[in-house]
């Protein structure tokens, strides 16, 4: 019997007023597997990612979370989640990493990687510190526990934000562009921890402009162009045989 995938996405369609973004986009994330989602900026990437973790409202298309369908009120730009308790567990449930980190400034790295888990899902203080610490250690900033973000360089507010996301014990994690604000010295640290999260078995959807990366650690990519998926498969195909013009197009301009 299948597995039940960690996200699914059916016929997704999102637009901002008359502009349609995404135009009937579907697509899965395995448990356990890394989806990467390519293509050139403007191909609707992030938006597919942050209606992924109901940041952003679709029109029309079916998300389900481990096999639980969102609940849906209102139909077209009108259309909202309707029960406020089911979006609360599922963000809790999808940890994403941003591409400018966003942490707090007026907390410690500690605080930042402790504030969630604490907060929101009422853990215990002291065993939230535990794991926060083993956490930044992993990401290879266990001594800057006690530094306040703007004291520490990209590539280590990044870990940091990847720190913060894991404390939440999450069932994937969402990374959108989590290297492109770094220099390509600091970008290596970040990629690092993502390939070693993502030899760990982790469900991962990761929009990235790393196509070695993304050949690398990914199961499954998928090239969007103009809000439709072009192509998608597994990289070795992808990238050694790529099907359209499209993509041939696009992967040529990042090799140069």
């Amino acid at each position: 019997m299948a597995q039940t995938p960690v996200i699914e996405i059916r016929n997704l369609h999102k637009a901002y007023g008359p502009l349609e973004v995404l135009k009937g986009v579907s697509i899965r994330a395995e448990r356990g597997h890394v989806v990467s989602l390519i293509g050139s900026s403007g191909s609707g990437k992030s938006t597919l990612l942050r209606c992924c973790n109901l940041l952003e409202d679709s029109q029309q298309g079916e998300i389900f979370f481990d096999g639980e369908p969102i609940i849906w009120r209102g139909s077209g730009l009108s259309r909202r989640p309707g029960d406020a308790k089911q979006v609360r567990r599922v963000r809790t449930s999808l940890s994403m990493v941003f591409q400018q980190f966003n942490l707090w400034a007026h907390m410690t790295v500690l605080q930042n990687v402790m504030e969630c888990p604490v907060t929101v899902l009422g853990e215990d203080r002291a065993e939230v510190e535990a794991r926060a610490r083993q956490l930044l250690e992993r990401v290879g900033i266990g001594d800057k526990c006690d530094v306040f973000p703007a004291q520490m360089s990209g590539g280590q507010q990044q870990r940091a934000a990847i720190a913060r996301a894991l404390a939440m014990q999450p069932k994937a994690l969402l990374f959108d562009e989590p290297t492109s604000a770094l220099d390509p010295e600091l970008e290596q640290e970040v990629v690092k921890v993502i390939r070693d999260l993502a030899a760990e078995g982790r469900t991962m959807m990761l929009v990235t402009h790393d196509m070695r990366m993304a050949r690398d650690i990914s199961d499954h990519v998928v090239f969007l162009h103009k809000g439709r998926i072009e192509e998608e498969g597994p990289p070795e195909a992808l990238f050694a045989n790529p099907k359209s013009e499209r993509l041939r197009q696009f992967l040529a301009a990042t090799a140069a």
